[in-house]
């Protein structure tokens, strides 16, 4: 799959998030945060996601997670961090 963006698009892109801000909201979203309603699909998007930039224990929970989840599930936490991905850019080098 070949997604092809423009330089426009790509200027408009936010700045993409932290493994850490990433991995903090798969946790959230795997436990219910506070109003204790958990989304496996969202945690999973996180955790893929902040696995992407290296964090091991986001694949470790994203692996965890994915034992309890269908495979349309596990799709559609996927299609989620790609739609993520497309919106998003690297952050500028400090």
């Amino acid at each position: 799959m070949t997604i092809l963006l423009g330089v426009d698009a790509l200027d408009a892109a936010e700045p993409l998030m932290s493994d850490i801000e990433m991995y903090r909201l798969g946790l959230e979203a795997s436990t219910g945060g506070d109003d204790g309603d958990f989304d496996l699909v969202t945690a999973h998007k996180w955790f893929n996601l902040a696995a992407m930039q290296g964090n091991l224990e986001a694949r470790a929970y994203r692996a965890e997670l994915a034992n309890e989840m269908t495979s349309e599930e596990i799709a559609e936490a996927q299609r989620l961090a790609r739609e993520y991905l497309s919106t998003h850019r690297a952050r500028p080098q400090a």
